[in-house]
C-alpha cells in the first residue's frame, strides 16, 4: 500500500510560521541586546518576541548560539542592503545610504561586543564572517561610484568600515547625532577629488 504524502500546503505553513518566530526571535533579541547586553535575561527576548522561552531554547541551546546568529545575521541583512541601495540609486546616493546603513548595524554590534571578544571560541569564525560578507557589498558600491566619477578612487573597503566603525561610536543620542555628522562629512571627503567633483582647489592634485 502506497504511503499518503504529506499535505504539502499544510507544512509549507509550519515552515513559514517557524520562520516568522525565527525572525522575530532574532530582531528581538538584537533589540534586548543592544539596550541590556547579551546577558539579558532571555524571558525578556522570549517576551519580546511573542514565544516561550522553549522555543528559545530549541532554536539556541547555548545563548552563544543566539549571539552568533543575531551578528551574521545583521552582517547578511547590510550586505544585501548594498545591490538593493544600487538599484534604486545612482551610485555615489547608493553608496552614502549604505554607509549610513551600516552605522546602524555598529550599534547592533556594540550591544554583542562583550561577547565577540570574550574569547569564547563559538565566535572564532565572526570576524572573518564580516569580513567576507561586507567587504565585497561596500567594493561593489566603491567601483560604481569611482566608474561614475562621483567619488575618488583611492578608498579601499576595509579601511572605511573601519573609518565609519570609529566615527560611529556613542552611548547616547546626543553622541549618536554628532556620529552620524562625522559620517556624513566623510562621506563628503569621499567626493573630494572625484572627476565629478568640479575643479580642485588651486594647488591640489586629484586623486589618481
Amino acid at each position: 500500500m502506497r504511503a499518503k504524502k504529506p499535505n504539502a500546503p499544510a507544512a509549507r505553513s509550519v515552515r513559514a510560521d517557524a520562520q516568522r518566530n525565527l525572525d522575530a526571535l532574532l530582531e528581538a533579541a538584537k533589540a534586548v541586546f543592544s539596550v541590556s547586553g547579551v546577558d539579558a535575561p532571555v524571558r525578556e527576548i522570549a517576551a519580546r518576541a511573542g514565544v516561550g522561552v522553549a522555543t528559545v531554547y530549541r532554536h539556541f541551546p547555548q545563548r552563544s548560539d543566539l549571539v552568533a546568529a543575531v551578528f551574521r545575521r545583521e552582517v547578511d541583512a547590510c550586505a544585501a542592503a548594498a545591490p538593493a541601495l544600487a538599484r534604486e540609486h545612482e551610485p555615489g546616493e547608493a553608496l552614502a545610504r549604505w554607509l549610513r546603513r551600516y552605522t546602524g548595524f555598529i550599534a547592533t554590534k556594540r550591544g554583542l561586543a562583550a561577547a565577540l571578544h570574550s574569547g569564547d571560541s563559538a565566535f572564532d569564525a565572526l570576524p572573518g564572517y564580516f569580513q567576507q560578507n561586507l567587504e565585497p557589498a561596500l567594493q561593489s558600491l566603491l567601483d560604481a561610484a569611482v566608474t561614475a566619477g562621483q567619488i575618488r578612487d583611492d578608498v579601499k573597503p576595509g579601511e572605511l568600515l573601519r573609518a565609519v566603525a570609529n566615527l560611529s561610536i556613542a552611548t547616547d543620542e546626543a553622541e549618536a547625532l554628532h556620529s552620524r555628522r562625522m559620517v556624513d562629512l566623510l562621506i563628503d571627503g569621499l567626493r573630494y577629488g572625484a572627476p565629478g567633483a568640479g575643479p580642485a582647489p588651486k594647488g591640489q592634485r586629484r586623486s589618481r
